[in-house]
């Protein structure tokens, strides 16, 4: 039986602890992107922005969301830098969620009108949870083979999926429902939501920080002699940048990821907003979100496996073609049920457009370099946060409603997937493999 389990185990990309434990930092912090993306738009518009119009309301969150991954992507290749230098990843995944989960519960105190205190901590909260996403993955390549990386990524957001919607469930009951709880009113109950969120997000972090070592100190080039541990990163970010451009298709998917990610990126950040703003009723928000969490557990899975059959690269191209199909839909929608179809959608293509760029991109380096291109990686990935919210939220402010504005953002899942196709995955592979062999040699 023990044995079973493991094999069980071991295809999920879950067999040994600190897979596991690896995994469940993303069951940790998917419910500040739960709740942040759901709960807290509803709450800023509503009640911290009450006093402003629905689109202006929802134009600030948007603006919010685009600072906060300006700052995050700015920073990121230097505290990682910094990180492979000094050997201090879990150190700084530590500092970023102390600040993230300090700043989401200190959202409880903002009251009616207080929207310039709410707008800031959301940022800060923001910024904290992407910033220790960044750590997160770059353990990845020295806890998983090149064999298992695929499936580990993606049980990684399956775990995500599911700590994202429990908390959900338990949101939805309350904030429906508060005198069950002995809570005064809904308004309470979503405050109370953000204090539980930063609670849940530290304490399911406990098993990483226990259980997954701590990669050792990347090896220092001779430039870095002598330096101080900020001039140190900015040497090793050049140097890094220059290797990146040596591999062409794996820089060329860098930038369509950018493109296709953003689009997916403000659909997931905007969509409780949008909803708000049309007249969806909160309690139905909560509960799509909560069904989308659900949808993406098997459907993580699934995209894992079709990519086994057809390759990466295909598998994100179906996922970029029912996102199209979700911003037309997304652009006519009225009813709570078309909302509802909208989110199975969502639910259905969201883990395999990210979780497999991350994938393929991962099998088009060099394996002995990963944990600095994936720093590159992490960069791309905030940096496919900000263009989306900021056109969302100039298109809201200038036509007036927010329909033209989800309209807008099939541009980037066309010029994400124009881009994606002139990617030669085999060529980047067999450029990767030979660096390898050339490393191995020397």
């Amino acid at each position: 039986m023990v044995d079973d389990d493991r094999s069980w185990l071991e295809r999920l990309g879950l067999g040994r602890p600190e897979l596991r434990a690896w995994a469940l930092y993303d069951w940790a912090n998917s419910v500040f992107m739960t709740i942040m993306v759901l709960v807290f738009p509803i709450y800023f518009i509503q009640i911290a922005a009450a006093d402003l119009p629905p689109v202006v309301a929802t134009a600030r969150i948007a603006f919010a969301t685009a600072a906060a991954m300006t700052i995050t992507a700015v920073l990121s290749p230097i505290l990682g830098a910094m990180a492979d230098h000094a050997g201090i990843k879990k150190r700084m995944l530590a500092l970023c969620l102390g600040v993230g989960a300090v700043s989401t519960a200190a959202l409880y105190l903002v009251g009616r009108g207080e929207w310039v205190l709410g707008a800031a901590l959301f940022m800060v909260g923001n910024i904290g949870v992407s910033g220790s996403i960044v750590f997160y993955e770059s353990l990845l390549p020295h806890i998983a083979g090149p064999d298992e990386v695929d499936r580990v990524s993606m049980a990684g957001y399956a775990a995500g999926y599911l700590g994202g919607g429990l908390p959900l469930i338990a949101a939805l009951v309350a904030i429906q429902n508060p005198d069950l709880f002995r809570i005064p009113d809904a308004a309470t109950a979503m405050r109370l939501s953000f204090v539980a969120t930063a609670v849940w997000w530290v304490v399911f972090s406990i098993p990483l920080f226990r259980t997954v070592p701590e990669p050792p100190r990347a090896p220092h080039g001779a430039d870095e002699a002598g330096r101080n541990l900020l001039a140190a990163a900015f040497t090793r970010l050049r140097r890094t940048l220059r290797e990146l451009r040596r591999y062409r298709q794996a820089f060329l998917f860098l930038l369509a990821f950018l493109l296709y990610n953003d689009g997916v990126n403000t659909i997931i950040r905007m969509a409780s907003a949008y909803g708000t703003e049309i007249g969806i009723p909160r309690g139905s928000l909560i509960a799509a979100f909560v069904m989308i969490q659900f949808v993406g557990i098997p459907f993580a899975f699934l995209f894992g496996a079709v990519a086994g059959r057809i390759g990466a690269k295909r598998a994100i191209f179906i996922t970029l073609a029912v996102y199209l199909a979700i911003a037309v839909w997304g652009f006519y929608l009225e009813t709570t049920f078309q909302f509802f179809v909208l989110g199975f959608l969502v639910g259905m293509v969201q883990g395999g457009a990210q979780g497999l760029g991350r994938s393929l991109f991962s099998t088009m380096i060099p394996r002995q370099r990963s944990s600095e291109f994936f720093a590159f990686f992490s960069v791309f990935e905030k940096f496919a946060g900000i263009f989306g919210p900021a056109i969302f939220g100039v298109m809201a402010l200038a036509t007036g409603s927010s329909r033209n504005a989800i309209l807008s953002l099939i541009f980037f899942f066309v010029a994400g997937g124009a881009l994606l196709a002139f990617v030669d995955v085999e060529a980047g592979q067999r450029a990767a493999r030979e660096a390898e062999a050339e490393a191995a040699g020397g």
